[in-house]
């Protein structure tokens, strides 16, 4: 009978161990899964998410290096566990060990079916994010396309109309001198205002296409404003009031994009001083350039002061004048291609100010403009 109590109780006592073994085994397999989870599907790339993939499946198996091999070339003639993922993909689990067999055989049993479905739910979560972001690129080119198309059809076409209907004035035999002078003046001013504006548009393009790369290089802000300030008016001195501390550094920055930056700008001011001279203050803060361009125009509300840098953006409740609304978006990206930066502050009804913010270099610091070789 002791005989017979013994044995039972050993046999009760080791299948009680075994269950609980196997109840040890099933919670680490399920730590593992949920570990695993979380990296494979947490915010990262499947790939990114690999590496930190395999170290975990190393822990839970006790060996320092476990790789995951997403697409192997050959997975057959490879040494490891192969991870069907479907749709033609496979994976491989590469077990740096010399116990392989043993340590295969448990990870085919117990890892590989739950890692091979978090690596399925990884792929068909790439898969969706590269469609989600293909659709937002889609949907924002056919916003950018009908902006276009509403910029050719109106503001491309504006200054062509004008054209050949001073053109064909033009051939009339019985234009006196004056008469023809004036239509010559508005052939020339709209053949200048449709070349600006093809020139926002390339400007924009290549912005947007990533290939306005800036040419660096040591500059004076003061001489780029001053030109752009020609540029612009180049009949009317008053019409811009400069203020530039003295001494004032170098920047480096492309002059070149730079100075179609202050033209737009000033652009946009003067059309919304409503006849007030714009100010421009340029002076060092903080270790940046800052520079200031106001205007005493109409002001802007929160709204479009939210918008005004999106590319091909009118208030037509506040715009009654000519132009695209490209030259506040192209200012944005050519100011940001610099590495500065820039915003605008405004008060309905006082007036609008359009703050740039460049980096200054360790040398322009102590190098003041007129000092340039």
């Amino acid at each position: 009978m002791f005989l017979i109590a013994a044995t039972v109780a050993s046999v009760v006592a080791d299948l009680a161990r075994s269950r609980a073994a196997e109840a040890e085994r099933r919670r680490e397999e399920a730590d593992l899964a949920a570990a695993t989870a979380r990296v494979l599907l947490g915010g990262a790339t499947l790939t990114d998410a690999l590496p930190e993939a395999g170290r975990l499946v190393g822990n839970a198996l006790g060996l320092p290096s476990v790789e995951i091999v997403l697409d192997p070339p050959d997975p057959a003639r490879q040494r490891g566990v192969p991870l069907d993922l479907g749709g033609g993909r496979a994976a491989l689990l590469v077990l740096k060990s010399d116990d392989d067999a043993a340590l295969s055989a448990r990870a085919r049993e117990r890892v590989s079916p739950a890692l091979e479905a978090l690596l399925r739910a990884a792929l068909d979560r790439d898969r969706l994010q590269a469609e989600v972001v293909e659709t937002q690129a889609l949907r924002r080119s056919d916003v950018i396309k009908t902006a276009l198309l509403r910029a050719v059809s109106h503001d491309l076409r504006t200054p062509l109309t004008a054209i050949i209907t001073a053109g064909h004035a033009v051939r009339s035999p019985g234009l006196e001198d004056g008469e023809r002078d004036e239509l010559g003046l508005v052939v020339v001013e709209e053949a200048q205002r449709l070349s600006a504006l093809v020139d926002k548009l390339l400007d924009l393009s290549r912005l947007q296409a990533g290939a306005a790369e800036p040419r660096r290089d040591w500059c004076s802000l003061e001489e780029v404003v001053r030109t752009a300030a020609g540029d612009v008016c180049p009949e009317d001195n008053a019409a811009f009031v400069l203020s530039f501390d003295e001494d004032l550094p170098l920047v480096q920055a492309d002059a070149a994009q730079l100075e179609r930056v202050f033209v737009n700008l000033l652009e946009n001011a003067r059309r919304y001083s409503g006849g007030h001279p714009v100010k421009v203050r340029a002076r060092v803060v903080g270790g940046k350039m800052s520079i200031r361009v106001i205007d005493r125009g109409p002001g802007m509300s929160a709204t479009q002061l939210e918008r005004a840098f999106e590319p091909f953006y009118r208030d037509d409740a506040r715009d009654g004048h000519p132009g695209a609304g490209l030259g506040l978006a192209i200012v944005r990206g050519f100011v940001e291609a610099n590495g500065g930066r820039v915003y605008s502050e405004s008060v309905p009804g006082q007036g609008t100010v359009f703050a740039i913010e460049l980096p200054l270099a360790a040398r322009a610091a102590s190098t003041p403009a007129g000092t340039q070789a």
